[in-house]
């Protein structure tokens, strides 16, 4: 999996294999977003836009950086799956919205570094799933999930908990940093917004359980490609910037890999959403009824 193309990455090394190839003279241009050793999507070279060509910084670009594009994905899972669930999810938006580490040369030539891949099974549901083979940002997601509860409640009454339904929402919003002048403090440019909406249904016993289990694995496939899709399509990412600039895009903080600027906040509601919860015991009922 390590031959595939991380949207940002160095063309000498994606080994790209789709119709247009990686011709394109600087890294990241080239558009792709593939998993694995073939591009799902590629950029055709007269549409590719050069990193640091005023092209990219042109009217359009940034219009685009004003309307942050939001997405919103819902869940419905058994109280042990939340962990996992939102990993899932979290660890595939941010494999898409990470690149290699950067070396600069000097000032406008730079090289960029591999991004690693790892699978993670699921104890508590039938999914596998591919995440950046960060050890930092694993622990950072992980920290930002564990956090995902009701205050003030303590951490093992969380949503995550199996005693009673709930709902909740994790938010993961990419921002780029626009400097200001002394004294005000840097402002922060949202460009694209990932809500994932989960609702917490608590089962009556075992069996019930292990249809669980199927079932929410199946509705995770289906979130992961629509997250595919998504990052497959053409749209606004932020210009890749000056060795200067670095820190106003990039979280330069981990030492093996650079993902975009983001942050992760949360919210935990009584209210149940009933439509996708409904939905989840009607399959199981169903299953059950086989």
């Amino acid at each position: 999996m390590g031959g595939g193309c991380w949207g940002q990455s160095s063309p000498w090394a994606c080994g790209c294999e789709g119709p247009y190839g990686c011709e394109v003279a600087e890294a990241g241009a080239c558009g792709c977003w593939g998993l694995g050793a073939r591009c799902v999507m590629r950029t055709p070279p007269h549409e590719a836009l050069h990193p640091h060509s005023s092209t990219s910084s042109g009217p359009r670009s940034r219009a685009a950086a004003m309307n942050c594009r939001a997405e919103v994905l819902e869940v419905s899972v058994e109280g042990r799956q939340v962990e996992e669930a939102m990993l899932a999810v979290l660890h595939t938006v941010l494999l898409h919205r990470s690149t290699g580490k950067f070396h600069y040369k000097k000032e406008g030539t730079y090289s960029i570094g591999t991004v690693g891949t790892q699978d993670v099974d699921c104890d508590f549901i039938d999914f596998a799933y591919v995440r950046v083979s960060s050890e930092e940002l694993d622990r950072a997601l992980r920290k930002a999930v564990g956090e995902f509860k009701p205050p003030p409640c303590r951490p093992q009454d969380a949503l995550r908990s199996s005693g009673s339904d709930g709902m909740g929402q994790i938010s993961l919003e990419f921002y780029q940093k626009k400097k200001s002048r002394w004294p005000f403090s840097d402002e922060c440019i949202p460009w694209e917004l990932w809500t994932i909406k989960v609702n917490v249904v608590n089962l009556a016993n075992e069996q019930e359980r292990q249809i669980c289990r199927e079932k929410v694995g199946e509705k995770l496939c289906e979130k992961i490609i629509n997250i595919v899709e998504v990052m497959n399509r053409h749209e606004y990412l932020p210009k890749m910037p000056t060795q200067s600039e670095v820190d106003n895009v990039f979280d330069t903080s981990l030492k093996d890999v650079q993902p975009y600027l983001y942050k992760i906040s949360y919210q935990i509601t009584d209210t149940l959403g009933t439509s996708v919860t409904t939905t989840m015991r009607r399959l199981i009922k169903d299953t059950l009824a086989l």
